[in-house]
């Protein structure tokens, strides 16, 4: 059975078709360079955040040299607190040498010289 002609596409239909397709393809790649351009933006965005090795060698070395100082920091006041604690302790020490035993001492003297001048 053979088709009548009017059943076959008109060159004008042939062409509409043509940019139709074309049309539908430029937009398909027009979408996927945006998405394209989109996903770099995005890919730049993490890499800018991104810290090279040297940098974060760098930045290591630098926290330990603070924790070092930090460190050395916490020995100095150590030091000086054992230092202040041993003083205080002189300080009572001598206290006790200067007031106190002289104290004693005259109040020892005068029960001995109470007991003494009273019993002969």
């Amino acid at each position: 059975m053979t088709q009548p002609p009017s059943a076959d596409p008109t060159l004008w239909e042939l062409h509409r078709t043509l940019e139709q397709l074309r049309k539908d393809q430029s937009d398909g790649m027009k979408s996927l360079r945006d998405d394209l351009r989109a996903d770099l933006a995005a890919m730049s965005a993490r890499f800018e955040e991104m810290v090279t090795k040297e940098v974060y060698q760098a930045d290591q070395r630098l926290v330990n040299q603070r924790l070092l100082a930090i460190e050395e920091v916490q020995r100095e006041a150590a030091r000086a607190r054992e230092a202040d604690q041993l003083q205080a302790a002189n300080t009572r020490k001598w206290l006790v040498a200067v007031f106190i035993a002289p104290l004693l001492i005259g109040v020892l003297q005068l029960w001995l010289s109470a007991r003494l001048g009273a019993g002969p």
